[in-house]
């Protein structure tokens, strides 16, 4: 399957805007601040929109596009070796990077006393806390989003057995993944996100079977207002009822968070139309920096806010997002104007710059190849 322009520069509006909207989710709290609490109201609900319900929707849509980029050219053209080796730098070895670094930091941070209270001390870990606050073996690492990241890499080295599958039996073994990602409290252990090997499998049987992924293009106001209206739902449900959700909140909440794909896809038709959707697919590997580097940078903030003493958490909410996204565009650049190599490692190989040409169908950039993932 081709990809054209179109539907590339799509896929890179995605990135940024899905990415940008993990952020909200990880944006963190005290006990004294907990939006179930009820204590800003309309603002709490608010959060509650954006964190619990509307971006949960970013994971499981990342994991599609990756499955289907990894498999749109047939399960024929698919070289597993290539591909472990060209994935092992550009999503293993950033992961790894990047936790390393931020572990390496929370011990030195904690060997002083600095961030007692807001951080794990792997000085106290076992060791498997250690293991998984430096690895993620088996439960999520220190630097918590790059969970994503593992089992993304865990999802490519099952890719051949799930695109078998997926070929074979597609019906059975998306219902059966759809079931174990939707059913409350399950753990399967071979990822942390249940959500992502259903989404990636989905992504592959798209890429296999050749689906027309414009073809409900037409129905986009539709989309994302069933999207708003299913979120605003989820939201009040979950302001209503948590933080200790029921089973049938959990069900609902994985359901969303799978099925709202494709209402966030849809968004995408119509805002790729746009200056700003233009200007945001061409932002290229900016999205992973932000992906990798802004749970650090929120937990810093969170330190800082705490040794102001101040009990207005709105106000740290605000002043969190309007630092951190200022301070992550800056740094991206300087890092990759001073020290390009390093940029280049740590963004996984995601430096060439998305192609100016408009996203007009029919056209394929030939840059698009070497910012996949």
């Amino acid at each position: 399957m081709n990809v054209d322009a179109n539907v590339s520069s799509r896929i890179n509006l995605m990135r940024i805007v899905l990415i940008s909207g993990i952020v909200f989710v990880h944006i963190p709290f005290g006990a004294a601040d907990s939006p179930f609490d009820g204590t800003y109201g309309a603002f709490d609900w608010i959060r509650v929109f954006l964190t619990e319900a509307l971006f949960r929707v970013g994971v499981p849509c990342l994991s599609a596009i990756s499955g289907f980029l990894l498999f749109r050219n047939g399960l024929e053209n698919f070289d597993y070796l290539k591909t472990v080796r060209t994935k092992s730098q550009t999503v293993l070895l950033p992961f790894l990077l990047w936790n390393v670094a931020f572990f390496l930091t929370i011990m030195v941070a904690s060997s002083i006393g600095l961030g007692e209270g807001y951080l794990p001390d792997p000085w106290h870990s076992s060791l498997r806390e250690f293991a998984n606050q430096l690895l993620g073996i088996g439960d999520f690492p220190v630097n918590v989003p790059l969970y994503f990241l593992r089992d993304l890499f865990v999802c490519i080295l099952l890719s051949p057995i799930l695109a078998w599958l997926v070929s074979r039996a597609p019906l059975i073994t998306l219902v059966t993944l759809l079931v174990i990602a939707m059913v409350p409290e399950m753990s399967i252990y071979v990822v942390l996100k249940r959500s992502i090997l259903f989404s990636f499998a989905f992504g592959i049987y798209v890429g296999l079977y050749k689906i027309d992924i414009k073809a409900l293009d037409r129905f986009a106001p539709l989309g994302v207002a069933l999207l708003l209206a299913a979120s605003a739902v989820l939201a009040t449900v979950i302001y209503m009822t948590g933080p200790d959700l029921p089973d049938w909140v959990q069900l609902f909440r994985n359901t969303l968070a799978i099925v709202g794909a494709a209402g966030f896809w849809l968004l995408s038709a119509p805002l790729i139309q746009t200056n700003l959707g233009q200007r945001l697919s061409k932002t290229g590997s900016l999205s992973f920096w932000i992906f990798c580097a802004h749970y650090p940078l929120l937990i810093a903030l969170w330190i800082v806010w705490g040794k102001a003493h101040v009990a207005f958490y709105p106000l740290f909410f605000i002043l969190a997002l309007a630092l951190l996204f200022p301070i992550l565009v800056v740094t991206n650049s300087l890092c990759r104007a001073l020290a390009p190599r390093l940029y280049a490692i740590l963004t996984g190989g995601r430096t060439k710059k998305t192609p100016a040409s408009p996203a007009s169908p029919g056209k394929i950039p030939p840059q698009f190849a070497s910012q996949q993932r």
